[in-house]
C-alpha cells in the first residue's frame, strides 16, 4: 500500500466519516495541533535521561490520538471511535499531585528552561495550549465533546509540571523570572 494518494493536492482532506473539507479548515487545524503536539511529546520521551515516566508519557499519546480521531469525525460518523473517560483527566491530576510532592514549593514564576527535557516540555505546553484553542474554536462550530477542552487544559499542566519535574530529576537548575524595574 502506498502512503501517498494524491487526493489532497487541491488542498482538501477527507474526515472520518467521508466528507471532504479545505485543509484550513477548523477541524483540521484542531486536529492537526492535537497530532503536532503527540509528536512533541515523543520528543519529550525521547531526550529524557529519567526513564519511568515513559509509560504515561505513551498513554498520553494514545490519548491524544483518542481524542484526534474524534476531532478528524464528522458529527454524523457512523463509525465506531475510542471516547475519551472522565478517569484519565483524573489520572492527569494524580500524577501532578504525585510530582508536586517532591517538588520545591512554587513561590516565583520560572523562565521556560532548566534542561533540554524541561525545555522540550515547555515547547509541548505551548503547543498544547495552542491545541486547546483551536478545539475550542471549533467548538464554537460544531459540537466536541467537552471532555477534549478539559483534557487539553489539564494536560498543559501537566506538562508545566512535569518541565519542573524533570528539571529536579535531571539536576537542572530552575531560572525565575525577574523583572528590570
Amino acid at each position: 500500500m502506498k502512503i501517498y494518494t494524491k487526493r489532497g493536492d487541491k488542498g482538501e482532506t477527507s474526515l472520518i466519516g467521508g466528507s471532504r473539507v479545505s485543509k484550513t479548515h477548523s477541524r483540521i487545524e484542531a486536529y492537526g495541533t492535537v497530532d503536532e503536539l503527540n509528536s512533541s511529546i515523543g520528543v519529550i520521551r525521547d531526550s529524557a535521561k529519567y526513564r519511568e515516566l515513559d509509560p504515561f508519557l505513551v498513554e498520553i499519546q494514545n490519548t491524544l490520538f483518542t481524542i484526534g480521531s474524534e476531532l478528524a469525525s464528522t458529527p454524523d460518523s457512523k463509525m465506531v471511535l475510542p471516547k475519551l473517560k472522565d478517569e484519565q483527566i483524573e489520572e492527569l491530576e494524580a500524577e501532578m499531585d504525585r510530582m508536586d510532592e517532591e517538588l520545591p514549593q512554587l513561590k516565583n514564576f520560572i523562565l521556560p528552561g532548566g534542561e533540554i527535557t524541561a525545555s522540550h516540555c515547555h515547547v509541548s505546553r505551548c503547543i498544547c495550549r495552542r491545541a486547546e484553542r483551536r478545539v475550542v474554536a471549533l467548538s464554537e462550530l460544531s459540537e466536541i465533546d467537552e471532555r477534549i477542552v478539559r483534557y487539553l487544559n489539564r494536560l498543559s499542566d501537566y506538562l508545566f509540571t512535569l518541565a519542573r519535574y524533570y528539571t529536579l530529576k535531571h539536576g537542572g537548575i530552575e531560572t525565575q523570572w525577574k523583572t528590570r524595574n
